[in-house]
């Protein structure tokens, strides 16, 4: 009995320094959504276009790409919670930047620092988590990182909703002294400063303590998220054995004969771009100005952006409950199929709009299946690739390159999300029929890619990843 209640008091201090760590994610989707309720804002402000609003958007990812591809490597010089740390004071003095912009290429410039810092917690979260999970809960644990994403992308739509009911409905209407577009994003502070505290009190990682010596500290760590039962003697020394046979990860370590790159390193790459290339971050980044094209009001389509939010949070509540049960695999198959269909049927819908510029509409019964389509590929999406995706990324790779090759498949995810942000307000004016088609190909596609490529990691330990 004692025993059990000693278990169940290391897995709930588990499941805290672990939430703590996925605090980044929360970063990661309050400020990637957050903009959606500023977009049309910032077009008014600054009398800007569809193709300078699409880079003010997207600069963020390609500034989360450089975040990603050094985090890794400062990781493993610095620890986990020292970078942690970093990001979450880039971050907070780029929201501050990002509410007071004086031009449009100012606010560009804050947006990609934040960018950088979320960059670095997409890379660092999942390293981190990964690597003070048990390996019976690590799936569970790991899905924490999206739960996180998803909560924060919840949270800045109703922050968004909030801010635009109290300045009238209009996010350029002016309140306590700035436009309500700019409170949206400068309310990106508080998140950022709650990350900052988390990260200075959770433990550093018991693999990076070894790594750099600190043994009776990493036994520490690892008595308490693994329990006193385990015998930390041997934990240790099997983790230096397999620290001993490496060394410091870099990008020379990820060459393979398959194009230039081992072939594991292509699969999480593959598993980054399709994640993104399905159009998820469409629907955060630009639901509001989306559903506006079709006719509905602009408080509407803030609304509407919450309960795609509320719906995003459920799947993903589904993906934790049997991602250790059912295993990866499976969840990303059922997602696929279900994206494909959802997304084509939303391209159908699309297809019956008519009119042109403030007066398009979409006719019944089309306009009610385009909303349920959307809101059923988010449900498909958050209860397999959004969650599985960054489960695997943080522990399918061997431990002599895990670092190095996650950041390399998170920049590449980043360098995909920038592309279908950018490209959708143009592609959207051109035809936004044919435009969701092409996301239900790439769904279809990541089906076949994983009934080829994917292997099954439930239930494996780190230091058996080969």
């Amino acid at each position: 009995m004692a025993m059990q209640a000693n278990n169940q008091e290391n897995l709930g201090h588990v499941v805290f320094i672990t939430a703590a760590a996925a605090i980044g994610g929360f970063l990661f989707g309050y400020d990637s959504s957050v903009i959606n309720g500023a977009v049309t804002g910032i077009q008014k402000y600054f009398d800007v276009g569809t193709v300078e609003t699409g880079f003010v958007v997207a600069i963020a990812l390609l500034g989360s790409a450089v975040g990603a591809w050094f985090a890794g490597r400062l990781a493993d010089r610095w620890g986990r919670t020292k970078s942690m740390q970093a990001a979450a004071l880039i971050f907070a003095v780029s929201s501050i930047g990002q509410m007071l912009p004086f031009a449009i290429w100012d606010l560009a410039i804050w947006r990609a620092l934040a960018g950088i810092a979320i960059g670095m917690a997409s890379v660092l979260g999942p390293a981190y988590i990964a690597e003070v999970a048990p390996p019976a809960y690590r799936g569970r644990l790991g899905s924490f990182q999206q739960l996180a994403i998803v909560l924060g992308i919840a949270v800045s739509q109703l922050v968004n909703y909030g801010i635009g009911q109290l300045a009238g409905g209009d996010v350029n209407n002016e309140l306590w002294g700035l436009q309500a577009w700019q409170w949206m994003l400068g309310a990106c502070v508080v998140p950022a400063v709650a990350y900052l505290l988390f990260a200075s009190v959770i433990p550093e990682s018991p693999r990076f303590l070894i790594s750099v010596g600190k043994t009776e500290q990493a036994k520490k760590v690892l008595s308490e998220v693994e329990g006193d039962d385990v015998d930390l003697d041997a934990r240790v020394a099997e983790i230096r054995s397999v620290l001993r046979s490496e060394h410091a990860p870099t990008l020379r370590d990820l060459r393979g004969s398959a194009l230039g790159l081992l072939p594991v390193v292509w699969i999480g790459i593959a598993l980054s771009v399709f994640q993104q290339f399905v159009g998820i971050n469409v629907i955060f980044y630009y639901s509001s100005s989306l559903w506006q094209s079709v006719g509905i009001d602009q408080s509407q389509s803030l609304l509407i952006s919450v309960i795609s939010a509320v719906i995003n949070i459920l799947g993903t509540f589904i993906a934790i409950s049997l991602v250790d049960k059912v295993g990866r695999k499976p969840l990303l198959l059922v997602g696929s199929a279900g994206m494909a269909i959802s997304l084509a049927t939303a391209a159908w819908a699309f297809s019956s709009a008519s009119g042109s510029g403030a007066d398009v509409a979409l006719p019944d019964p089309q306009g009610t299946i385009a909303l349920v389509a959307a809101n059923v590929f988010v449900l498909f999406f958050a209860l397999s690739w959004g969650v599985v995706v960054w489960v695997l990324l943080g522990e399918m790779f061997p431990n002599r390159i895990r670092a190095a090759a996650l950041s390399v498949a998170a920049s590449a995810q980043w360098v995909a999300n920038w592309a279908i942000t950018v490209s959708f307000p143009r592609l959207s004016e051109w035809n936004l029929p044919l435009t969701y088609l092409g996301y239900a190909f790439f769904a279809a596609l990541s089906f076949l890619f994983v009934a080829r490529f994917v292997k099954e990691t439930k239930g494996r330990r780190l230091e058996d990843m080969g």
